[in-house]
C-alpha cells in the first residue's frame, strides 16, 4: 500500500467500507446506493451500533457531574467496540479504553496519569447497561449514570459500515482484507445541514470547505474501489504460480485491515469536536493508527482549523503552555526535563487540535513524541493559559461575536 494512501488515512481520515456483514466471499465495488446527502432525515443507527451520553458524579466528587460519552459498534477488531472519554465542569476529557461484554456488561480503563493511574493499574470502572442506566463501580466504589441529552448537545447517528476483498477472488484459501468504518451524523438534517456537510467532507480529507459535499455512499464507492486496487496490486507478488495446487498456506501478512471511525471529543454547543480515528495493518509486527482532530460552530456548521483559532505569530508562546500542560500530566516538576518520559524536550504546537468548553486538546500520533507503546498522547490546556493566544470571535466562554463561514 503506497505511503501516500497511508499517510491520508492515518491523518486525513479517508472514507472505507460497505454497509454489510463481514463476509468470508469478496465484495464487489459496482453494488447500488440510495443518495443519502439530500435527505432531511438520517438513516437509523445500524444494528449493534449507537453513542449516547450518560451523567452521573464520580465517587469521591459528590458535587461535579461529569458526561460519559459512550459509543458501540461491532466488535472483532483491534480497535473494535467501543469508544468512551468523559469530562467534568472544567471541560478537560480524559479518554477510556475498554470493551463491551456479555448481557450489557461494560468494562473500561483510565489510564490517565493526572488520576494516579499507570500503564499496569488503570483505574477500572465495571459497569452493566439497566435501562437507561449505567451502574456498577470506578475504582471499587459504587457510581451510578444516567442516559441523558444534555441541552446544547447534537443528536447524532450512528452508521456502520464493513465488508472484506479477496486478494485471489478465484483461488480456494485467498487471504482478505477487511475494510470498516463508523460515521457519525445530526440525526435532524435540516436543523444541521452545513454541520452535516462539513463532517461528510472531514471524512473525504477536504483541507477547504470549498468543494460540494460528497454523498456516504458515493464516497464508499470510491473508497472501496481504491482499497481494493491497492490491496490487489499489493497482493500480486504472492500469486501462486500458474498450475500450482499445492493451496500455499498464507500468512497473515496479507490479511490487510483498515478502519475509519468517527468518535465525539466534545458534543455541547457551540461546539462539536471529532476525532477521524485511521488504523491501517499492512503487514508487520503492527498496524499503525492515529486521530485528525476537528471541532465545528454548532451555530454556523463551520469548521474551524489551527489557523481558525490561534493568533498568527503565537506558535513560541503555545510552545511553552504546551511544555508546562506535559509536565502536569506527567506528574513531573515545573522545571523538569520531558526528555526521557518522551522523545522531545519541548512539544512541537501541532496543529492536529481540538476545542472543549474549557481549553483545548493537542493530540500527538504513536512516534510523533513518544513510543509506540505509550500509544496516542492528549495534551488539555485550559482556556484561561489560552485566551491571549486565540482569535477573537471563537465559540468559547468571552470568545465575542459568531464567526460565520
Amino acid at each position: 500500500m503506497s505511503a501516500s494512501r497511508l499517510a491520508g488515512l492515518l491523518f486525513g481520515a479517508s472514507l472505507a467500507a460497505c454497509q454489510s456483514n463481514s463476509s468470508d466471499k469478496a465484495t464487489t465495488a459496482d453494488k447500488p446506493a440510495a443518495e443519502v446527502s439530500a435527505a432531511t432525515t438520517a438513516p437509523p443507527d445500524s444494528p449493534g451500533t449507537w453513542y449516547r451520553q450518560y451523567r452521573g458524579v464520580l465517587p469521591g466528587s459528590p458535587t461535579d457531574t461529569i458526561t460519559l460519552h459512550l459509543q458501540v459498534w461491532p466488535a472483532g477488531t483491534e480497535f473494535g467496540g467501543l469508544a468512551a472519554s468523559y469530562a467534568g465542569p472544567d471541560g478537560h476529557p480524559f479518554d477510556l479504553s475498554g470493551s463491551a461484554g456479555p448481557a450489557d456488561s461494560l468494562m473500561l480503563q483510565d489510564y490517565a496519569p493526572e488520576h494516579g493511574a499507570s500503564g499496569s493499574q488503570p483505574i477500572v470502572w465495571r459497569l452493566r447497561q439497566q435501562g437507561s442506566l449505567l451502574t456498577g463501580t470506578v475504582g471499587g466504589r459504587p457510581i451510578q449514570l444516567r442516559q441523558a441529552q444534555p441541552v446544547g448537545s447534537i443528536s447524532l447517528g450512528s452508521t456502520y459500515f464493513q465488508d472484506s476483498v479477496a486478494a485471489f477472488p478465484e483461488l480456494p484459501g485467498t487471504p482478505y482484507a477487511q475494510q470498516r468504518l463508523l460515521a457519525l451524523l445530526p440525526t435532524s438534517v435540516p436543523a444541521y445541514r452545513t454541520l452535516h456537510d462539513n463532517l461528510l467532507r472531514g471524512l473525504r480529507a477536504d483541507t477547504v470547505d470549498a468543494q460540494p459535499a460528497p454523498t456516504l455512499p458515493k464516497l464508499w464507492q470510491q473508497r472501496l474501489r481504491q482499497f481494493t486496487d491497492d490491496y490487489r496490486q499489493d497482493a500480486a507478488g504472492s500469486r501462486p504460480e500458474p498450475g500450482d495446487t499445492s493451496s500455499p498456506a498464507f500468512g497473515i501478512g496479507l490479511r490487510y485491515d483498515e478502519q475509519q471511525l468517527m468518535h465525539v471529543l466534545w458534543n455541547q454547543a457551540p461546539l462539536l469536536s471529532i476525532g477521524y480515528f485511521g488504523y491501517s495493518y499492512t503487514g508487520g509486527a503492527h498496524g499503525m493508527y492515529g486521530t485528525s482532530a476537528a471541532t465545528f460552530d454548532t451555530r454556523t456548521g463551520r469548521r474551524l482549523r489551527y489557523d481558525d483559532i490561534f493568533r498568527a505569530g503565537t506558535q513560541p508562546q503555545l510552545v511553552a503552555l504546551l511544555d508546562q500542560a506535559a509536565r502536569r500530566m506527567l506528574g513531573l516538576a515545573p522545571g523538569a526535563s520531558l526528555e526521557g518520559p518522551l522523545f522531545v524536550k519541548h512539544l512541537p504546537a501541532t496543529r492536529n487540535v481540538f476545542l472543549t468548553s474549557g481549553g483545548a486538546v493537542f493530540i500527538y500520533s504513536p512516534y510523533e513524541i513518544a513510543s509506540y507503546a505509550q500509544g496516542e498522547i492528549r495534551v488539555f490546556v485550559p482556556l484561561a493559559e489560552l485566551r491571549p493566544l486565540l482569535r477573537p470571535g471563537l465559540p468559547v466562554a468571552g470568545g465575542g461575536e459568531v464567526t460565520r463561514p
